[in-house]
């Protein structure tokens, strides 16, 4: 025991030289020799041991994230061989929806590496309109983000979630400026940003899936199966449905016959949840423990929640980021410096309005937090009066 503790502090040693050496300014070539000695042939879910350790330490992630270029360069036939497991020929599976999804963004992939050096006018048309199509790899992000995330975290696995989120929002962020480029003639940016698609994918099919399938019950792969459907399937058509069982009842489904009642009336909660997803806007409530308790499900969601958020820390619900501007409305919130926080911003068409309110019993004391969302875009174009029937 006492080798394998000393082992495990070495190469969470040797790793955080190599992220110290990454931050000076080494590049991923410089380095990755390195990496290879100590973690070439070690398990992944031992190395986002050595990262989670590092990040409970203190180390930001931003810092850790430096390493995914690093993984990629050397990973490729050097992790064990730990997918005989891996649930991949069950159509309906999300596992096989992710290896399929991945499969079908290699395929693209290599065709936008195929259009990357022809000049004709055909061809940039058909570059650009494929890179249109590989802007839709947000979907396929925020499922692992919304939903196997969740999991991971509450099965205490955290840092690779936050780190690969972190990698997802560069990554975004990449494809849409090489989009910007494409059109006024560039394709440098769009080149650099293909190789981080393709290692993201690689690391989802070889640390990520490994330590789902790990961790993961049967019946929290239904849920995931169920709601995967709020975000829609990248590259690829519905899949089967995942097999369901009276025992996999989801949380929502749980107990409509039950009644609740209220100081000013009382409802059956079919009734009361009915009454919620009526109302014209979204509601989210994190308790005081920061936890996701509840969330409403009107017709006109402005951002998808599914039910493996319930339960979830709320920093964890946010990208790397802009955690931190979340972590600081919930303690203004909490500690009564203010008793509410609201921001717009433009979503296509949509005006959002999101408004987070201190929730307190009548002595004031704190319960938590209420998030509402709104497209108020409508409401904008308001004027005079309606006093009839139209």
């Amino acid at each position: 025991m006492a080798g394998e503790i000393n082992n495990r502090e070495y190469r969470k040693g040797r790793l955080q030289d190599i992220i110290g050496k990454l931050h000076a300014g080494h590049t991923v070539e410089q380095v990755k020799d390195e990496f290879a000695e100590v973690f070439g042939q070690v398990s992944a879910e031992e190395i986002s041991n050595a990262e989670q350790a590092l990040i409970d330490e203190g180390m930001p992630v931003e810092e850790v994230q430096r390493l995914c270029d690093v993984h990629a360069s050397i990973f490729e036939g050097s992790i064990e061989d730990i997918h005989s497991s891996l649930p991949l020929e069950v159509p309906g599976h999300p596992a096989h929806t992710l290896k399929a999804t991945n499969r079908a963004l290699r395929k693209l992939l290599a065709d936008l590496r195929g259009l990357l050096p022809q000049t004709d006018e055909v061809s940039r048309l058909a570059l650009k309109q494929k890179t249109q199509q590989l802007l839709g790899i947000d979907s396929h992000y925020k499922i692992k983000e919304n939903l196997f995330f969740p999991y991971m975290e509450k099965y205490g696995v955290t840092a690779p979630p936050k780190v690969m989120w972190g990698v997802d929002d560069e990554i975004r962020a990449e494809l849409k400026e090489a989009a910007a480029q494409l059109a006024q003639g560039s394709t440098q940016a769009l080149e650099k940003a293909l190789t981080r698609v393709e290692d993201m994918a690689f690391k989802e099919d070889n640390i990520l899936l490994p330590i789902l399938v790990e961790n993961l019950h049967e019946d929290e792969w239904r849920q995931i199966a169920q709601d995967m459907h709020e975000f829609g399937f990248f590259l690829l058509g519905t899949p089967p449905a995942f097999p369901l069982s009276a025992r996999a009842a989801s949380p929502v489904q749980a107990a409509k016959a039950e009644g609740v009642s209220l100081p000013t009336g009382s409802f059956t909660t079919q009734e009361l949840a009915a009454v919620l997803n009526t109302l014209p806007l979204d509601m989210t409530f994190v308790d005081r423990d920061n936890k996701v308790r509840f969330f409403s499900q009107g017709k006109e969601r402005a951002f998808p929640r599914t039910v493996s958020v319930l339960g979830r820390d709320v920093s964890n619900c946010h990208p790397p980021a802009s955690v931190h501007i979340v972590e600081q409305i919930v303690s203004d919130l909490r500690e009564g410096r203010k008793d509410h926080e609201e921001f717009w911003i433009k979503l296509g068409e949509q005006l959002v309005h999101i408004r987070y309110f201190a929730v307190r019993d009548p002595k004031g004391q704190y319960l938590g937090v209420l998030e509402t969302t709104q497209n108020i875009a409508p409401l904008q174009l308001i004027a005079g009066e309606k006093r009839l029937l139209s």
